[in-house]
């Protein structure tokens, strides 16, 4: 154990200064649950009183702004669920309500997450003129079985449509596709990312398919294509990508220049969000801590606990085994790394709290060897999950 952490305790950190500020507002229902998804959303079964939970995310923020007081919101993340079912009259009175109460950078990045059926694509323009700026559709896919097998409620044609749509009011939307689906061939994932290409979107999301715990698909799992096939599908993706100028910057997100999320970015660097909505979770730094909340995940536990003025379900102070393994084990998903500068930055902690685990990767072969920057190697991202665990070993016992 290095001394930079055997002597630190909570408390006892020392930030010379707080990191980007973004926000991030939880909308938990969807028509339908997705057998894959793992995400905090909940079927729709009556009519949702929408007014009644957006009163309940008004309070939840006028009971955040003590901790984040002064500060200004680079970025707002609105996402779900599916938040392109709030009417736009409710999305306008959100982002209303959210202008009122902080200070918000003149060209902020404002993101909603969009499903792309006929009912969410009809308001598109109405979320353009509330103020969203940036748009991110989940697609999946634009085969009809494989559309079918994921439990989506919109075949093919509608997500083009929508897609369509989408580019007359945004000209900074994001495109979320899946491989590796049940049956899926190399020559249908393929036809998938052509699909999405000829849209020229801003940027793309490319996701793996995994059986998370708790899913329809972990209890009932379906016919994957095996490893080998994956592998073929990732990299077929990576250099088709590469062939049309997007920029991977991250293990699944592909831009243009200059079209990077710089919401999801600030994740990524262990920058600070605060987080309302039920399940949604904060991570809110001070000169001398770092904090990190949880809301209640249930919607109506949620509202009743906001509305009371006790939206907090979870509260924790991070030690420096919290902090060494939740820096690196954002920061190592970026392909270009990060200057070991920013560790100190963010964590409080010194560079020497990571060297071990700095030279066990790159004993490795999963670092490169680099003593101002943190970097994957190309086998370093490829077992990624391996690389991580490296400095989860380094936090101490």
């Amino acid at each position: 154990m290095s001394a930079a952490l055997r002597f630190l305790t909570p408390g006892q950190l020392q930030l010379s200064a707080l990191p980007p500020l973004s926000l991030y507002i939880h909308y938990p229902w969807c028509v339908r649950k997705c057998p894959y998804c793992d995400f905090n959303s909940h079927e729709v079964r009556q009519q949702q009183h929408e007014s009644h939970y957006l009163d309940a995310l008004c309070a939840d923020l006028e009971f955040s702004l003590p901790l984040i007081w002064g500060r200004r919101v680079h970025s707002i993340f609105i996402g779900g669920g599916t938040p392109s079912l709030l009417s736009p009259a409710g999305l306008d009175r959100l982002l209303s309500d959210v202008r009122a109460r902080v200070p918000l950078d003149a060209d902020a990045e404002i993101t909603l997450e969009a499903n792309p059926g006929t009912v969410e694509s009809e308001k598109f323009s109405s979320f353009r003129a509330s103020g969203i700026n940036r748009l991110s559709i989940g697609i999946q896919s634009f085969n009809d079985q494989h559309l079918q097998v994921l439990g989506r409620i919109h075949n093919g044609v509608e997500a083009q449509r929508a897609i369509e749509t989408a580019r007359c009011h945004f000209d900074n939307f994001n495109l979320d596709l899946m491989y590796a689906l049940p049956s899926q061939t190399l020559e249908q994932c393929a036809t998938d990312l052509e699909t999405a290409i000829s849209f020229d979107p801003s940027h793309i999301s490319v996701y793996h398919l995994t059986l998370e715990p708790n899913t329809v698909f972990a209890k009932y799992p379906p016919t994957l294509p095996d490893d080998e096939l994956a592998s073929d599908m990732q990299q077929m993706v990576e250099t088709r990508l590469q062939q049309e100028r997007f920029q991977q910057y991250e293990v699944s997100a592909y831009a243009r220049q200059d079209r990077q999320s710089r919401h999801n970015l600030n994740y990524w660097r262990f920058g600070d969000y605060l987080g309302i909505g039920a399940g949604a979770h904060s991570k809110i730094s001070f000169p001398q801590r770092i904090i990190r909340q949880a809301r209640a995940k249930q919607p109506d536990s949620y509202m009743s606990q906001a509305l009371a003025g006790r939206p907090v379900h979870e509260e924790r102070e991070l030690g420096p085994k919290d902090l060494v393994f939740e820096f690196m084990l954002n920061a190592l998903r970026l392909r270009q790394g990060v200057p070991v500068s920013l560790f100190t930055e963010r964590t409080g902690l010194t560079a020497a709290a990571i060297s071990q685990g700095l030279s066990r990767a790159e004993q490795k072969g999963l670092i490169l060897s680099d003593p101002l920057w943190i970097k994957p190697t190309e086998l370093g991202r490829r077992f990624l999950n391996d690389l991580q665990l490296l400095f989860l070993e380094e936090s101490p016992k």
